[in-house]
Formats: C-alpha cells, sequence, structure tokens
C-alpha cells in the first residue's frame, strides 16, 4: 500500500480540484452552474471538458473512452471507444470531443426494457450527468452517464434517482423556508456498508452452484460454523488483510473514502462502509466498489460473494442504507439536539419520514425485492419482511408525549461506571441500538437495514425520497397559507396529528420474534414475504399517483420496473433449479449411488464371515431412500420447470408456491446424503472446506 493516502487519494478521478485547475475560468465557472444549478452547457463549453479530460486521461495512461452507465439490469455498463482519429499518412492523433463528452448511443436492444421499447428498436442515448465526476479504470475514461431510449423512456437508474432528489430538494426548500431559512437546496446525504463473503477461488471453481449461480444450492452445516461468534471482529488474517489493503487503495485512488474494514459474524465474511457522501454519488460509488471488489479478489486468489445469501444457516449480507437529509448550509436535518422535544424543525422532519414510511411501506419492501433477499430476510440477523422504523427510547417518549398533550420531561442518561481504576467513566448514548429493525434511527441518520448486499441502492432511495418529497409537500401545502405568528402551533399540530395517526409503524422491540409477526398483523402492517408476493403493490393507484406528482415515473415506467423485477426473478429461480438438476444428476447421484454400492459390497463381506450387520443395514437403507427421493424430486422439478407459465404474475407465482418448495425437498435428500457419504466420495468441497480454508 502507498504510504501517501493524501497524494494517491482521488488521483484517477477529474475531480472538481483538476477541473480548476486544467480549464480556463469562464469554462470551470458555467461548468461549476451546471453542476449546481443544472445549466445546460453550449457546445464550446463542453468542447473544452472534453479536451482537458481527454488530456489528463492520457496523462493517466487511459487509452479509451466509455459512458458509463446503470441499466436495469442492476449492474453497470460500458461500451469502451479509442480516443484515436485517423490523419493522412496513416498517423492517428488523440480526440474527443464535447460531442462524445455529452452525448453516447449505446446498442440498447438487449438490456431490459419491460416493454418501453420493441426488441428491434436498438437505438438507445447515455446521457452525461456532471454532477458525477468522470475517473479511469482499467485505463479506459469512464463518464457517469444517464440512459435513455430512442422515444426517451428511461432505462436506467440513475434518472429517477436524480429525479427523486430533486423532488425532495424542492419540497424539502419549502419547508425550509416555512421556518424561516434561506436555503437553496436539501441533498440526500447516503453511506453504504457492503457486506461481502471471501472464499478460496479453489473452492468456488469446483462448486458449479456458486459459479452459476453465486450461492450455494447444496450444503449440509458444518460442524462449525458461527457459533461461537469467534469471526465478528476478530483478528483479519494476513491473506485477508492484504486484500482489504490493496481494496482500500484502488478505492482511494478512485476517490471513495472507504474508512472501515472487519470481520462479520459468518465465517469468511466481511465488511467495508465508507464515509458519506451525496445520494448519488453513493451510489455510484458503491456500484464501482463492487465491481473492484470482485477483481481485487480475483487477484488474491478469492472469489467475492455478493449474493444475500451464499451458505444456508449462517449469517446472509446486507447493505445497510444510512440515509441522512442536509442543506446547503451544512446543517444536518435530521440532528435532534441536546433538547429533542424541544427542536421544532426536528420533530416536523421527523414526522414527515415516520409518515413516509407508514404510507409507503408497499414501497421499501418493493425497493429490496429479489430472488437473493428473499432467502436473507428474516433470518440470521437479517430483518424481518416487515417495515416497521425504530426511534429509540428518547425519542420514544418525545413522541409519546406529544401524543398525549404531556410535558416531555427529560432523563440523565449519566455515564456507565466500568468499575475499575483505570478505566474512565463513560458517557452513554440515549438510546441502545436495535439490529432487528428494518428502519433504525441511529443518530442523525436513518439505517435502512432491508437492502440486499447485491443491489443497486438506487432504487431504494428513489423510494423514500419520494415519500418524504411528498409528505414535505403535504405539510407545506397546508402551512404556507397559515399567518406566521401562527405557524409554531400549526407546525405542533401537524407533528401531534401525524405522530397519533403514524405510531403503529414504530416498534423498539425485538424484530426477530414470532410475537412481533403477530403484533404487526394486529397493527394492521404488511408481511411481504416473497418477491411475487411483493410486487402486486408496486403498480397501485397510490403509488402511480406518487410518482406521476412528483415526476419520477410514469405509468408505463413504473409497469416496466414492475415487469423487470418479476422477469428477472423468474430467470434467476430457472437458472437456479436448472443447476440443481445438473447437480442432483451429474455429480450427487453419481457420487452417493457409487458410495452405495460400495458400503453394500462391504456388508456382503462381512455378512459371508458370518458377522452380524444389524447395524449397516439401517444405514444403507436410509442412504437408499434418501438416495431415491433426490431421484424422485429432480424428476419432479424438471417436470414443473416445463409447466411454468408464460405470464410473468403467474410464472412468479408458481415458482414461489410449486418450485421452491421442491427445490427446498430436493436440497433436504442431497445434504442427508452429504452426511452419510465419506468425504472422499463426494463430488463437491462441503462447508467445512469452504468456511474454513
Amino acid at each position: 500500500m502507498s504510504s501517501n493516502i493524501p497524494e494517491i487519494f482521488g488521483s484517477m478521478v477529474f475531480s472538481d480540484r483538476e477541473m480548476k485547475k486544467s480549464l480556463p475560468s469562464h469554462v470551470y465557472s458555467e461548468l461549476q452552474q451546471t453542476r449546481k444549478e443544472g445549466k445546460a452547457l453550449n457546445q464550446d463549453i463542453a468542447d473544452a471538458v472534453a479536451t482537458a479530460m481527454k488530456n489528463w486521461a492520457v496523462e493517466k495512461g487511459a487509452t479509451h473512452f466509455t459512458h458509463w452507465f446503470q441499466p436495469m439490469t442492476g449492474f453497470t455498463a460500458e461500451k469502451h471507444d479509442s480516443f484515436i482519429n485517423p490523419e493522412e499518412g496513416g498517423r492517428v492523433i488523440l480526440e474527443f470531443s464535447g460531442k462524445e463528452l455529452l452525448k453516447g448511443e449505446p446498442d440498447a436492444s438487449s438490456f431490459p426494457s419491460g416493454g418501453l421499447r420493441a426488441t428491434f428498436e436498438a437505438r438507445g442515448y447515455t446521457a452525461w450527468d456532471p454532477t458525477s465526476d468522470a475517473f479511469i479504470k482499467d485505463n479506459t475514461l469512464c463518464i457517469p452517464t444517464a440512459f435513455c431510449s430512442y422515444n426517451g423512456a428511461i432505462l436506467d437508474k440513475k434518472t429517477p434517482l436524480l429525479r427523486s432528489m430533486d423532488a425532495l430538494s424542492l419540497q424539502g426548500c419549502r419547508i425550509m423556508s416555512l421556518l424561516g431559512k434561506d436555503v437553496k437546496r436539501v441533498s440526500v446525504s447516503l453511506g453504504c456498508e457492503q457486506e461481502y463473503f471471501l472464499i478460496d477461488k479453489a473452492d468456488y471453481v469446483k462448486r458449479p452452484d456458486l459459479k452459476l449461480c453465486g450461492r450455494t444450492l447444496f450444503g449440509a452445516p458444518s460442524p462449525k460454523d458461527q457459533q461461537l461468534g469467534d469471526h465478528y471482529f476478530g483478528t483479519i488474517r494476513p491473506r485477508v488483510k492484504a486484500f482489504m489493503e490493496e481494496l482500500d487503495e484502488e478505492l482511494w485512488k478512485l476517490g471513495i473514502c472507504s474508512k472501515t474494514e472487519h470481520n462479520e459474524v459468518a465465517p469468511c465474511q466481511h465488511e467495508m462502509a465508507p464515509i458519506y457522501t451525496v445520494c448519488n454519488l453513493a451510489a455510484d460509488q458503491n456500484e464501482l466498489t463492487m465491481d473492484i471488489m470482485k477483481k481485487v479478489a480475483d487477484r488474491h486468489g478469492f472469489a467475492c460473494l455478493l449474493h444475500e445469501k451464499p451458505f444456508a444457516g449462517i449469517n446472509g449480507s446486507g447493505k445497510h442504507n444510512n440515509w441522512s437529509l442536509c442543506t446547503d448550509r451544512g446543517e444536518n436535518l435530521l440532528k435532534p439536539g441536546k433538547s429533542p422535544a424541544d427542536n421544532r424543525q426536528f420533530l416536523l422532519v421527523l414526522a414527515a419520514v415516520v409518515k413516509a414510511v407508514d404510507d409507503y411501506a408497499d414501497l421499501l419492501r418493493v425497493s429490496v425485492a429479489s430472488a437473493g433477499n428473499d432467502c436473507r430476510l428474516g433470518g440470521h440477523e437479517a430483518p424481518p419482511a416487515i417495515v416497521s422504523m425504530y426511534i429509540g427510547d428518547t425519542l420514544m417518549r418525545v413522541v409519546e408525549s406529544i401524543i398525549k398533550g404531556e410535558t416531555y420531561q427529560d432523563t440523565d442518561y449519566g455515564k456507565l461506571d466500568t468499575k475499575t481504576l483505570a478505566l474512565p467513566a463513560i458517557p452513554k448514548d440515549n438510546s441502545d441500538r436495535n439490529r432487528t429493525s428494518p428502519f433504525a434511527f441511529t443518530g442523525e441518520k436513518f439505517e435502512f437495514r432491508m437492502p440486499g448486499s447485491s443491489m443497486n441502492v438506487s432504487c431504494m432511495n428513489i423510494m423514500l425520497n419520494t415519500a418524504v418529497a411528498e409528505s414535505f409537500r403535504q405539510f407545506a401545502d397546508e402551512l404556507e397559507n397559515v399567518p406566521p405568528e401562527e405557524l409554531p402551533q400549526e407546525i405542533d399540530s401537524i407533528v401531534k396529528r401525524e405522530f397519533t395517526a403514524h405510531q403503529r409503524i414504530i416498534f423498539n422491540g425485538n424484530g426477530y420474534g414470532e410475537e412481533w409477526v403477530k403484533e404487526a398483523e394486529e397493527r394492521g402492517l404488511l408481511n411481504l414475504k416473497n418477491t411475487p408476493e411483493t410486487m402486486k403493490h408496486f403498480v397501485n393507484e397510490k403509488n402511480l399517483a406518487l410518482f406521476k406528482k412528483h415526476g419520477i415515473y410514469n405509468f408505463s415506467e413504473m409497469q416496466a420496473r414492475h415487469d423487470i423485477t418479476l422477469d428477472e426473478y423468474i430467470k434467476v429461480e430457472q437458472i437456479e433449479a436448472s443447476t440443481m438438476i445438473y447437480m442432483s444428476d451429474k455429480l450427487i447421484f453419481p457420487a452417493a449411488l457409487k458410495y452405495i454400492s460400495d458400503v453394500s459390497e462391504g456388508i456382503g463381506s462381512i455378512k459371508a464371515l458370518g458377522l452380524s450387520t444389524d447395524k449397516e443395514l439401517p444405514l444403507l437403507n436410509e442412504m437408499a431412500s434418501k438416495l431415491m427421493r433426490l431421484k424422485d424430486k429432480t424428476a419432479e422439478l424438471e417436470s414443473l420447470l416445463k409447466e411454468l407459465p408464460e405470464d410473468i404474475v403467474e410464472a412468479a407465482d408458481f415458482i414461489a408456491d410449486k418450485l421452491i418448495p421442491v427445490m427446498g425437498e430436493i436440497r433436504e435428500a442431497a445434504d442427508c446424503l452429504e452426511r452419510k457419504v465419506a468425504k472422499n466420495y463426494w463430488p463437491y468441497p462441503d462447508y467445512a472446506d469452504i468456511l474454513f480454508y
């Protein structure tokens, strides 16, 4: 690792510092107006920026450029073009124009569109997002862009995210103005904690399920997994530490403030957390982080698993979405202050968030719906599928006092006495943390814990930003006609009304308990357990009205995203089912049959000696029974795949109701055989091999 971190930090980013250094002052000024106010660039300015950007990139070793965008695949996309242009005499020059900077035309035909364009309509456009800095990756200048079709339909995740940020800012500024503050922008700050697994590449390549699906479809528990919790925050192994050091350096070069790294609870599981930044930049950086994690892992002989549930029976991986609101004056709107009960601005903002989460809990659940996350939610330290929010003991008492119309009595939490001479007393926070809550207030921010580790964070923040923008809009509409002298009283009235109306969404207890499932049902909260069930709530009248009102999506764009999500769910499950059939027929059945045959032959030899086989025969019969069940259920799964309905809604329901239960039965039979069959017969590495290399 480089010893001069400040020198390498952002060295591969065409940052504001580089722009100021390489652009004429009037060009730089025009560009800043574009970045801050959305002012369009004229062609001369664009040409000047493109030339400076190209010169900088070439000095850094770049030979190509690409419009780097985020289609609705959940991944990033890039088409590389070189800077070279031919000259007479067989020579070339390096050029990059403002036109090439501002607009690209990648082939859009194979990206999912959900019907927004016909398959034969291949033309798509990428448009530079000047609020997100260009960077160099793999000797290529990457220009962050939005992506749309020839007819203007949005085909990416960046565009609606930017729209949602604008909507929240517009309505947030209205609220701030009513509170007597001159604010030009309310920004969303975001920090994405990223969990992942590192396993040995040699084990990874021996498992078709890991290679094709990103998770193990079979696998009996290891004799030891995470029972002792010894991996959590434990000493980082040298090989993993070397990976983390290179990862940090690569991220720092790209201006990504990788701050925290540690071992997570499950063996082979780790986490990195960056410092907060602006929402759309954080989304870009998280996509980059996942890409770089995989490349660096490969260089260290690892496979980096970003699937939400790579291994059954131990913790899955999430991506905690730490969300906050700040003004252009640097004020955090979610900062309670020393006396939150007296902080009218904070209480109004808190009421808006509480209202948003309750009114649009279905959208938050939709935003984290995927086949992978269905495997994770509700078990092993993942939050349940029921959306609720935790606000802590202090704020809970504040809210309750407001609802009841009582005066809040502040509590002095004092200090924690360690009862040792050497250690000082530790000041206590005003509340504990609740790791079981899907949406938890953790001091000046909310932590949305439901997103899965492989997800693009844009979707969940589109939903959250827009829902909060709607709360702000309703409050502002109500308050703007109130005489100034009556505003404080009217704000207090709104805060009390909203806390009273939406208190059902606030839950500070144990989200893992079965009691909560029953209580949540009594409160009228949704418990959407899988993706097909969840997506039925997306395109309803309430949600259509929300996105239309704030200019985020039209009906066609929402319907497209509904269809794309279900189509992806269907394809993922088809691949998993087909992989399961392949492994069952080609690997597990032959290995188990060979072992059973050899055991049977051994029992015959024992019998020939006149010895008793009373203990061996039941084991043989049990294995033979499981083997036949494996064969029968595999054939049943193969038959079910042929019956898959053509309609995507029916197909998704069919998979959830019929395919997945049969896949569970196949796994149960195979895992039972794995426990009995001798290790040298088993065709791939088991959990003990993979998790404890």
